[in-house]
Parts: structure tokens; sequence; C-alpha cells
């Protein structure tokens, strides 16, 4: 097990790579910690989960709600938690980010932490602290920034992870990449999803790479007033797909940033466009979609990164360097018609 630290304005967290879950009691007491997960990994790992206070959900995004976020309250309650128990989620994405809601509401903050179980939680969802419920058909409309205490990676869950998880995880990876590291995306282009499942050390390369590429933005920026929007690339109009259309998140985010990298060309220059549809499609993942721009649009508008008719809209400089563009909404609104009409 491999320790690393990373001070935030608002907590330390604790990293644990190359762990094992058994290990998750030299960092908690196990008395006085509750685990969150979902029926699914429950089910796959029931063993792993005797003898610990468990809180099983119904697995999937239309669970992350206001409602489900309740439904844990009233589980700690009987649990007799207080503000000394320690809240763990293990799952993906949608886990994680009820978990740490939960955690910081609950008796006004409790300690928690995650063990992610998606290759997408591990370099993605995890990370950087945000928490938060959708509100109908918006994204994480509500919830806060608070950082986990520790995050314990255990690959032997990815074991049991299907192959379209996989190539969610991987949208992200892509999404770094392409924002932050054109090395990484030079060796993104040399490899492939079977290659990357079976080389272990490969694979744990790559997970400790994205992690210490995103927290190194989220430590100049926690609070996402700055270079911390970078991570959205691919996600203004991904959001909006995933919401609207039966998509992952991977698949969404995917199109999403077909979209941005095709924008980044009409208003940037952006060359290379073209590699960016290759390694998707070499990572599983989408690059081709018609959908309603109207639809689609009314949800888009209401992206976090939107203030009064100016959307901070992520773009590509170049591959490794994303930027910040302030584009007013109406014109957006034109490049999303245009878009949508040469993908007819």
């Amino acid at each position: 097990m491999k320790k690393q630290k990373q001070v935030l304005s608002s907590g330390t967290v604790e990293m644990y790579f190359d762990a094992a879950f058994n290990q998750l009691t030299k960092l908690v007491d196990k008395k006085n910690a509750v685990i969150v997960t979902d029926e699914n990994i429950f089910s796959k790992h029931r063993s792993k989960f005797k003898n610990w206070n468990v809180i099983t959900l119904k697995p999937g995004e239309q669970y992350k709600i206001q409602l489900t976020a309740d439904a844990i309250i009233d589980q700690l309650i009987e649990f007799q938690a207080d503000r000394s128990t320690t809240l763990i989620g293990v799952g993906g994405g949608v886990i994680t980010d009820l978990t740490g809601y939960v955690a910081s509401i609950f008796m006004r903050g409790i300690r928690f932490g995650f063990v992610p179980t998606t290759l997408l939680a591990m370099v993605d969802a995890s990370i950087g602290g945000k928490n938060g419920v959708d509100v109908g058909a918006y994204k994480n409309l509500v919830g806060s920034i608070r950082q986990p205490a520790f995050l314990l990676y255990d690959y032997g869950f990815l074991n049991t992870l299907p192959d379209m998880e996989w190539s969610n995880g991987f949208a992200e990876i892509i999404k770094h990449a392409c924002i932050f590291d054109a090395r990484m995306f030079d060796e993104l282009k040399k490899h492939s999803l079977g290659r990357i499942k079976k080389e272990k050390k490969l694979l744990a390369y790559i997970v400790e790479k994205n992690v210490a590429l995103k927290l190194a933005v989220v430590k100049k920026d926690e609070f996402e007033k700055g270079d911390r929007r970078l991570l959205n690339f691919g996600h203004t109009l991904g959001h909006a797909l995933e919401t609207q259309y039966d998509l992952t998140h991977g698949q969404a985010v995917a199109l999403g940033m077909v979209f941005a990298a095709w924008l980044s060309e009409k208003i940037l220059g952006l060359k290379k466009s073209s590699e960016i549809i290759q390694v998707l499609g070499q990572y599983k993942l989408p690059t081709f979609a018609s959908f309603d721009t109207d639809r689609v649009f009314t949800i888009l508008v209401m992206d976090k990164k939107r203030v009064s008719n100016t959307m901070h809209f992520i773009l590509l400089d170049r591959i490794g360097k994303g930027v910040v563009h302030p584009m007013k909404i109406n014109q957006l609104q034109k490049y999303v018609s245009t878009y949508t009409q040469l993908n007819k």
C-alpha cells in the first residue's frame, strides 16, 4: 500500500494506492463507521462487508437525488451515528457524490472517505471534493465542496467492471490529456483498452497520473473560481445530453468533447481535432450523435459555468492546453444549432 498526502485549504486528503479493501480497518474504527454502497457492489463483494455497518442503495444516476440523501440520513439516525462517525462511500460516482454530500450536511459535517470501485470514480468523481445531487434534469445542481479524509484504491474492484464502465473512465482520462498533458495523449494513442486492462502496472500508472493531474488543479483552485473550470471540458454539452438521452456519463462527455473540439477549430484554430475523435473511438466511446437542439439547450443554459448571459465554455488552444473561453449564450446556441445541422 502506497500512501500519498495532499494538503488543500479545506482539509488534508490521504491517498492509498495499490491497497486492499481489508486495509480500511487501519484507517477507521469499524464500530464507528458506516459504509454507503449500492446493491450491485454489495452482491458482488458481499464477504468484504461482513461486520460493517452498511447502507445499501439502488444503483443508478436516477437515485442521486435529495430523497436518497434523506434516506441515508434516516439510516444514520437508526445506526445512532454521531459527529465522531466516519461515512465511507464504496462505489462509483453516484455513491461518492451522495456520500460526500450527506457527510457535508449530517450534523453539519462529519468525516468521510471513499473506496472508488469504478475507473471513472478512481480518476475523477472521487477526487476534488465536489459532492451533490441532481434536481430533475439538472445534474449536480445542489451540493458542496468538501474534501474526503482519505481515498483507498483497491484495483481488485475493477475485475468485475463491465466493458462500458472501463470506457466511461477513459472518457475522463482522455479529457485530462486533452486539457493538460499532450504527452499522455500520445501515450493513449499507442495503447488500447484491452492492453491496459491486462497490464496492471500500466493501469496503476495511468490512475495515479490522472489523480495527480486533477489534484494539482484542485489545489490551485479548490472552489472553481479559475483554472478548475478546465476540468469541465466536454461536460457542458455532455451533461445536457446525459440528462436528456439514454447515455452513460462517459458517452455523453465523449460527445461533448467532440463538439468542444469542433468549436475549438472554429474559434481558436485548433489542429488535430481528428486525433481526439480517433482516440475516443479507440477506447470504445461514441463520436457522433444527432440531437434536438432546443431540448438539449434548455438544460445546457442551466449549467453552473453560466454567469448571467455568458457561458465559460472550455475549449482547446491545442491538445494538452485547455482554455476558458467566455461566450454569450445566444452565440453558443448558434454554434450548437450549426453543429446539429452538420450531424443530421
